[in-house]
């Protein structure tokens, strides 16, 4: 589990294709490795990686052909810049918001302006997507914790301050950058918890409704 909050930036310093998968080394240029040991997890651009081999400043990580399918990682270069976190630790404290690693689809920069100092972007997601993004909701986007400040049918917005921009990557999109995006996991158990089991699966019936949760606070009444 991580937390969505940068810890530093690293660089892709080799990417072997095998076969149908891949082998890639980072270079974690502004990020404490000391403590990190062989299957740590990292999250790098939001996607949890498992290190598998350490190079001083340096680790591998293997990625199979399911990641490569649903995250922007099949189209990495050698040289690009990506966001890094180390797991949470019980520890730590929770900057932002519990974050799996386990991205759920690529979306695209449709826009960005400037407001104050902030800056603004639209992401563009599938619009089965949308329906587990709250407005002032949480999401990650390539490893960060970002709050939703505004969605529509199949996009959602976002402000960045300065901040956020100089220690992440986000100063480096443009319109048509594509990035991973992972949503509130919150969202996803409570949409299986509403959903009907289906015939094969013998369980107890549920008694949490949307009723239910919307008289104890958890969801708007209609």
């Amino acid at each position: 589990m991580f937390t969505g909050i940068i810890e530093g930036l690293g660089r892709v310093a080799q990417l072997q294709r095998k076969g149908g998968d891949l082998t890639l080394k980072i270079h974690a240029q502004t990020l404490d490795m000391s403590d990190v040991k062989l299957g740590d997890s990292i999250a790098t651009n939001g996607v949890c990686l498992t290190v598998t081999r350490l190079e001083g400043a340096s680790y591998w990580a293997d990625v199979s052909a399911e990641t490569l399918a649903h995250t922007t990682l099949g189209h990495w270069q050698v040289g690009q810049t990506v966001n890094l976190e180390k797991a949470l630790q019980p520890i730590s404290r929770l900057g932002g918001h519990l974050v799996s690693g386990h991205v759920d689809a690529i979306g695209e920069i449709s826009a960005i302006w400037p407001d104050a100092r902030s800056i603004r972007y639209r992401v563009k997601v599938m619009p089965e997507l949308m329906r587990y993004i709250a407005l002032k909701g949480s999401i990650c986007v390539d490893g960060i914790s970002l709050t939703v400040t505004g969605l529509d049918a199949h996009e959602f917005e976002l402000s960045i301050v300065p901040h956020t921009a100089h220690e992440t990557i986000m100063s480096g999109y443009s319109v048509g950058t594509h990035v991973n995006v992972e949503v509130d996991q919150i969202a996803r158990y409570l949409e299986r918890l509403l959903t009907p089991q289906t015939a094969s699966v013998k369980t107890k019936e549920s008694t949490l409704t949307a009723a239910f949760l919307a008289e104890h606070g958890f969801v708007g009444r209609r």
